[in-house]
């Protein structure tokens, strides 16, 4: 090396190489390695879920009713022992024994009261669903993803691997313009388009093909498939195979089968490269430098083969000599390129161009190593060789998991970097491409302003040639739009979009380590299939927990009801369940009820509803009906056999058969609760309460362990539980009072939802606030210098201190965004939510070099800028000091002069495409942007009609 002390010769693990090829040495692994202490460093304790702090705000609420409750009930029973103290001859110990009883009464409804269970609900739930969904071929890492899954309405999805199988092979290819091979029924569909007869009538098998290649013809295909590759031979699973990207190992498959190539080491070894040119997202393809062995240099460059055409002059033809590319030639290539991409292949361009000398002359040169010259100084003149087509079929059952989601209410995107007619012709496979859709390329979308992204998000079906950068900005306009957003990726550059998402889908197979450590969820099988199990779990998990909820708030309701009023009526200040009673009742609602219900499995049918908007109040109005009527029901059951069972059922006031009584109210009061478990298995106004039950034994096990456990204690508890052994008509009371519970439910459910939305209270109707208005704040405001210079510093010292990976959390730790939050508002109209970052950061820029640090220190290269320039910042913050908004660009803010004033303006426009099937009334683009937090996707009017059958 011409400078060794510019070499840095040290990799962190998790690193991806980004160029060039060669080999390393592991010095440390595991918690010694720099990523293992990074990540030892990253632990922390892990934090409650939304969906548990909602749950837990309202256990609190619960609680505080029923210590009310208790507390009143105790004052009550307090004041009324007091008054009867006067006249009392009781001896002091039966005194003090009724002053416990009120006591223990008091605490027993607090007890009640309080719903400890609810958590518990949460985490069974959770717990159950994240290892079943394991099963599924989802690996969770953050616990939340589940629940958010659940009401997740768009999904952007990746192409390769996800959608498709990821197993490339070549079907069909051209050499020159006449030779070709591949499907002749699809050809001659291609050919009669193109009115090419010529091509039809030559094409041929693939052994056919390569049996008419010229032998030097055929060796420059050989080469340039062998020598411009970085994939090699190894093994997997004991069987020999390529190891290395996709499309190279399809190749080197074909070259293998078909060219004779016979060992990839050999054929390389007997070459000599004199440059290799790694592959450049930014180019679209890879290089090749050769010496040949008679002292000439040939450089082999494979791509995007719309893309390198553009760089040939010349292309190769059967008879021997080279001829000019022309106008008509290039067009028939064209021609055939797109006959590829609407057959879902991928093609792939070969070419090549010979050299006298190496680096040639007139060529810059490389500053490390004067041997290399500047790929785009050669890149040029280049001669044509063929072009071949790669298939990746898709997975099976991919269209019908796609057609899942839309029925779920899911907005199902491709993110692809594939053209745009092989992501037009793969999407319309999936079911993703559908009349009202817009395919768009990535270039074209980064030019749009917001007001045009947000204009034409609704519709957009498609976006190819994106780059990861597009796919972050997608993303950041959706959730800014109030979507719910669902992302997947494999690559270290997806790192910033999974992070943004709500939910982070990585590859288990494909992915790099950078995107799953950034990701919230890992397919394990790299499937789409299994984003539709993970839909269903996250659903699953949230119907669970109000499941749980409206079966438990009953109980809450019944028993604290039944033990005030029982308890004041009472004589003896007893209420008529007693408190170890009331403790067994408790059991049931909090554990055995969380268990059973917590574990109910998704059902299919669990797909045919909207996911819930993130304003859904935690306790819907149909939830509401099915409580309140079940409670009423059961107080009336209860109240009746309290008050009038003696009259009724012909009992004497003795005190054999006033326990009978009270048991016989404890045993009715038990047997309701477990049937109106099974009420509470669906909560739709739907009759069938036993769908699936038989798939969940926890449900049906526990049901036995409550019926048992209830009849145990009638024939055993005896004086323990103040109970006494009942007779058969009195078991035939108890249970089939409680079995009425279930036509009572259906009755209920009968009740139309909008009668009662318009008499019941507001509190029942009361929308959870939706989180704050995300803004790009970097992208609108400016800040003083001084502060920019103050970020630049921390960012700095953050990457040394806190290592590369830290850094991926994306999370909001510069000074501005501090300074953003806490101060702007103060001297700015307007909410000062409209400036609040996003919760978890999703404007923070990915990881940065350390070269990118160095360039974006200030001169000084001081760093403690920020102790210095404190003062100034508190002095401008008194003075108000405030963010400005940047002013206007025309090419990005031209809010009176959109782009896209109509349909037609978006049609004509290079770049993007709408579903040519579209009808001609349907405007594609609507007249005003939607309006941020509006979810658009659950929307008719903006999305296609495909989006909402």
């Amino acid at each position: 090396h011409p400078n060794p002390h510019k070499l840095d010769p040290f990799i962190l693990s998790g690193a991806k190489v980004l160029e060039g090829v060669g080999t390393f040495l592991v010095t440390s692994v595991g918690v010694h390695s720099s990523f293992g202490k990074t990540m030892m460093a990253l632990r922390e304790d892990s934090t409650a879920t939304p969906l548990q702090m909602k749950l837990n705000d309202l256990a609190e609420a619960i609680a505080k009713l029923g210590g009310a409750a208790a507390l009143l009930l105790f004052v009550v029973l307090l004041i009324r022992f007091l008054v009867n103290l006067r006249g009392n001859t009781a001896p002091p110990s039966e005194k003090g024994q009724s002053f416990m009883r009120i006591l223990i009464t008091a605490i027993t409804v607090v007890v009640v009261a309080v719903p400890e269970g609810l958590p518990l609900a949460v985490t069974l739930a959770l717990a159950f669903a994240t290892t079943r969904m394991l099963k599924d071929n989802n690996l969770v890492r953050v616990l939340q993803a589940c629940e958010t899954m659940g009401n997740a309405t768009t999904v952007c999805s990746d192409k390769t691997g996800t959608l498709t199988q990821n197993r490339m092979t070549v079907v069909a290819g051209t050499i020159g313009t006449t030779q070709r091979f591949g499907d002749k029924r699809a050809l001659k569909g291609d050919a009669a388009q193109s009115g090419d007869a010529e091509k039809d009538a030559q094409d041929l098998t693939i052994r056919d093909f390569v049996g008419s290649l010229p032998k030097d013809l055929k060796d420059i295909l050989l080469q340039s498939i062998v020598q411009n590759s970085t994939a090699f031979e190894g093994e997997e699973d004991g069987v020999p195979t390529f190891i290395g990207s996709k499309t190279e190992t399809a190749m080197l498959t074909f070259a293998r089968d078909y060219l004779g190539m016979s060992s990839v080491s050999e054929e390389r070894a007997n070459a000599q490269v004199a440059q290799m040119v790694p592959f450049d997202s930014g180019r679209k393809c890879m290089g090749a430098v050769i010496r040949m062995p008679n002292g000439q240099f040939r450089l082999y460059v494979k791509g995007a083969s719309e893309i390198v055409l553009s760089k040939c002059t010349r292309i190769v033809t059967l008879e021997g000599p080279e001829a000019q590319l022309s106008e008509e030639i290039e067009k028939s290539i064209n021609q055939t390129i797109t006959g590829y991409a609407e057959r879902s292949l991928r093609t792939i361009g070969m070419l090549y161009r010979d050299f006298p000398s190496w680096p040639p002359a007139g060529a810059r040169l490389s500053k490390d190593d004067s041997t290399q010259a500047h790929f785009d100084d050669v890149f040029n003149e280049m001669t044509w060789l063929g072009i071949v087509g790669i298939q990746d079929p898709l997975r099976p059952g991919v269209h019908e998991a796609v057609t899942q989601c839309q029925k779920a209410g899911v907005f199902v995107r491709m993110v692809t970097g594939d053209n745009v007619t092989t992501a037009k012709a793969i999407a319309a496979d999936c079911g993703i491409y559908t009349p009202g859709g817009v395919v768009m390329e990535g270039p074209k979308f980064r030019q749009l302003p917001p007001a045009e992204m947000d204009r034409i998000i609704p519709r957009l079906q498609v976006l190819a040639r994106s780059s990861p950068e597009d796919k972050r900005t997608l993303v950041r306009r959706l959730k800014e739009l109030g979507e719910t957003v669902a992302v997947t990726g494999d690559g270290t550059n997806d790192g910033p979009a999974l992070k943004m998402a709500d939910v982070g889908f990585s590859m288990g197979i494909a992915g790099t380590e950078v995107a799953k450590e950034a990701s919230a969820i890992i397919l394990m099988d790299d499937n789409f299939s299994s984003i539709v199990k993970a839909l269903m779990w996250g659903r699953a998990v949230n119907d669970a927990v109000k499941k749980f909820l409206q079966f438990q708030l009953t109980v809450n309701i019944t028993a604290v009801l039944l033990t005030f009023v029982s308890a004041v009526a009472s004589t003896d200040e007893t209420s008529v369940l007693s408190a170890v009673q009331l403790l067994w009742v408790n059991l049931i609602m909090d554990t055995f009820a969380a268990l059973a219900l917590a574990t109910d499995p998704p059902s299919p049918s669990i797909l045919n509803r909207k996911p819930d908007p993130k304003s859904a109040p935690l306790i819907t109005i149909n939830m509401w009906k099915m409580i309140l009527g079940q409670a009423v029901y059961q107080l009336v059951v209860t109240f009746t056999l309290n008050f009038a069972g003696r009259h009724i059922l012909g009992y004497q006031d003795t005190p054999g058969e006033n326990l009978q009584l009270k048991a016989l109210i404890f045993n009715t009061f038990v047997w309701m609760q477990i049937f109106n478990q099974y009420n509470n298995r669906r909560l739709d106004n739907k009759f069938n309460i036993f769908e699936g039950v038989t798939r969940n034994w926890f449900f049906i096990a526990i049901n036995l362990v409550m019926i048992g456990g209830q009849v145990m204690i009638i024939f055993v508890g005896g004086q323990a539980f103040s109970v006494t052994k009942l007779n058969g008509i009195q078991w035939a009371i108890s249970i089939i009072l409680g079995a009425i519970s279930l036509p009572v439910a259906v009755i209920i459910r009968l009740i139309p939802d909008e009668m009662l939305e318009k008499i019941a209270p507001s509190f029942m109707l009361r929308k959870r606030d939706t989180t704050p208005v995300y803004v790009s704040a970097d992208d609108r405001f400016e800040w003083n210098r001084g502060i920019e210079e103050i970020r630049q510093e921390l960012s700095f010292l953050k990457t040394v201190r806190g290592g590369r990976l830290n850094q991926l959390r994306f999370r909001p730790h510069d000074l501005s965004e501090t300074v953003k939050e806490n101060f702007s508002h103060m001297f700015r109209s307007g909410s000062r939510s409209e400036l609040q970052p996003s919760p978890t950061g999703e404007d923070n820029q990915p990881p940065q070099t350390a070269v990118s640090h160095r360039r974006r220190r200030s001169r000084s290269n001081s760093t403690i800028a920020a102790t210095i320039i404190m003062p100034s910042i508190v002095a401008g913050s008194v003075g108000g000091w405030s963010p400005v908004e940047k002013t206007p660009s025309p090419l990005r803010e031209g809010s009176g002069n959109l782009p896209f004033s109509s349909r037609s303006d978006l049609e004509s426009q290079p770049g993007v495409t709408v579903h040519p099937d579209t009808a001609q009334t349907d405007p594609v683009l609507p007249k005003q942007p939607p309006a941020e937090n509006s979810v658009p996707s659950q929307q008719p009017g903006l999305t296609p009609e495909s989006q909402h059958k």
